[in-house]
């Protein structure tokens, strides 16, 4: 091996350890990594930047417009509603859980599958009354375990296909990999639901005290039409929001004080909630309820522009000691107000009649332009926007399901490659008004992207120094591996890499390894790609291989020891089925 394959071999093990043990962003890593390989030589420009244009780079940024315009039109919390139910025991709470999550990651990006599951399944949690710590980690597993039942399951499939294209031209099939992908999520799924809650605390979930947090009230009316009519407050999920409760209600000017949760909501029912800001961002996610204070519906904002701020009045406020129906604010500011709370707490009596104070806190729903006009005027000492408040538009559900349909449809027909069917999909979604051309802009995770296209720098720089082979030739210089315990071996280095840096860098940086490996043993080099794909995603053992581990941590108050204690026997359990089964889908 020549000194450029001892460079790249060095680099590799700066890029691992900085992935590992520092807490720099893995986008910078590989990005200063690709330009050194650039600068010393060792790649040229072409090599250094071929991930930038791989298919499946592309395939997943587009993917990530259709699991927005997904989100933004609620086509996921619907579905969730529709398959949770009402199970009677803790097992029976995390099959239903775990089959629509599944299901759903196999088309559809996970992390967007997670992220939108975690509050519909923190509220589902507190009905059903089991621990959200128990339904979270499972949660993350069956998307992952989801994700790959097919190509566009997730991103790791997608980067390995793209290497197949680009090096060996070969391209899989939407569902070629569901041969071994199915049996995993029977296999993982089925050990989840007999053994999670054995294994995982009861910690419950993170809500806060509405003690410790600005507390509002706020009302809302029940549709007519609408899917909530002749539900109960328990079916509604409104008996345990996370940040809020039902207090009474008004129907038709007759007031409900001790609201039991079998009582049966009625048309033009109007809700009054206390509780945190929150609370007015959970209400807007649940079909069938729309605000009660009327001069929401005047404002001249369109749906997918709005957002709800939080606002404190300053000194300088006009209309200080004037009440809110007196001080004409919709008309000034272009903004609704929706609940007003002083020193913490909110304040009774109708909301038109309340008097305005200097340091009152306004909960508002208006223009995301808002919070940068205002920011910086007088008027309010604060302004701050709620994350992820804009109400979703469940009106364009089920255009933004067919869309979603027609493109596993077209793709799994053989009428187009995924990529093109992906790029009609996006469009669809944002001609069809699903979502705005500017959401979907943002929707795309550019230092995700970055981090895979970067990769395959190091992948290929593995490969044109020689550096793989010589990998390869230490493994089998260990003694004499048949194909199968190569296989097993390129595995288990796949899941070990995976644990402790991204899941898509530990791709990128084993699939050279095993395509070598492949070729000096003179086998086909399919089963070893494959492994690394199915090895990449199978990360259980911590919350920092996957993304989706990473997001139910805080949610679930897990602690490091959690992951590994369910973690590490699905592994394995996982790692045997894989292993068993992809040299009899793809023969060596």
């Amino acid at each position: 091996m020549e000194w450029q394959g001892i460079v790249t071999l060095i680099t590799l093990f700066t890029v691992l350890s900085s992935l590992a043990l520092t807490r720099v962003s893995a986008d910078l890593i590989l990005m200063a990594a690709l330009a050194f390989l650039l600068i010393t030589g060792i790649l040229g420009p072409a090599e250094a930047l071929v991930g930038f244009g791989n298919p499946g780079v592309i395939t997943i940024a587009t993917l990530y417009v259709v699991a927005a315009g997904l989100k933004e039109t609620g086509a996921v919390q619907w579905i969730a509603r529709l398959l949770l139910g009402h199970p009677k025991t803790e097992k029976g709470a995390q099959l239903r859980m775990i089959v629509p999550t599944g299901v759903l990651s196999a088309f559809m990006n996970n992390t967007a599958v997670v992220a939108m599951f975690i509050p519909a399944i923190q509220g589902w949690a507190q009905r059903l009354g089991v621990p959200a710590s128990k339904l979270l980690l499972p949660l993350s597993y069956a998307t992952i375990l989801g994700g790959t039942c097919t190509l566009i399951g997730t991103s790791t499939n997608l980067v390995v296909d793209g290497m197949l294209q680009s090096r060996l031209g070969v391209h899989l099939g939407l569902f070629e990999v569901a041969w071994v992908g199915i049996p995993l999520l029977l296999v993982g799924g089925t050990f989840l639901v007999l053994f999670a809650s054995r294994i995982l605390p009861d910690r419950g979930g993170v809500i806060e005290e509405l003690d410790q947090v600005r507390e509002y009230g706020v009302e809302v009316e029940v549709m007519a039409p609408g899917p909530l009519v002749g539900k109960t407050i328990a079916e509604a999920g409104l008996r345990a929001l996370s940040y809020g409760y039902l207090t009474e209600i008004d129907r038709g000017g007759r007031l409900i004080t001790a609201v039991e949760p079998d009582r049966t909501l009625q048309a033009g029912d109007r809700l009054y909630f206390v509780g945190a800001p929150e609370c007015a961002s959970e209400l807007r996610r649940i079909q069938g309820l729309k605000s009660a204070n009327g001069s929401v519906h005047k404002l001249e904002v369109e749906n997918h522009q709005r957002c709800l701020v939080e606002v404190v009045l300053g000194p300088e406020f006009p209309a200080l000691n004037k009440t809110i129906r007196d001080s004409r604010f919709r008309t000034r500011f272009n903004a609704v107000i929706l609940s007003l709370s002083r020193e913490g707490r909110r304040v009774p009596g109708k909301l038109g009649d309340i008097t305005f104070r200097m340091g009152d806190t306004l909960l508002l729903e208006a223009s995301h332009q808002f919070v940068e006009q205002y920011r910086f005027r007088r008027d309010f000492l604060l302004v701050s926007a709620l994350n992820d408040s804009t109400p979703p538009d469940f009106r364009k559900a089920p255009r933004a399901l067919g869309i979603l349909a027609l493109m596993v449809l077209v793709s799994a027909s053989g009428l187009l490659q995924i990529m093109e069917a992906a790029f009609l999909a996006a469009a669809a979604m944002i001609v069809s008004g699903c979502i705005t051309a500017s959401r979907a802009r943002r929707s795309v995770d550019l230092p995700v992207l970055v981090v895979i296209a970067a990769s395959f720098a190091l992948g290929n720089a593995m490969t044109v120094t020689g550096a793989a082979e010589w990998v390869a030739g230490m493994l089998l210089g260990f003694g004499e591996l048949t194909p199968w315990v190569a296989l097993a071996l390129i595995y288990l280095l796949t899941v070990l890499f995976t644990e402790v840096i991204t899941n898509n860098a530990a791709a990128v940086l084993m699939f050279p390894i095993a395509i070598a490996l492949a070729g000096q043993l003179g086998v086909s080099f399919m089963p070893y790609a494959v492994a690394v794909m199915f090895a990449a995603s199978a990360s259980f053992m911590t919350p920092l291989g996957y993304q989706t581990n990473l997001m139910v941590y805080g949610p679930g108050r897990y602690r490091f020891v959690d992951y590994f204690r369910i973690g590490f026997p699905l592994s394995i359990l996982v790692g045997t089925t894989a292993v068993g089964l992809i040299p009899m889908v793809w023969a060596f």
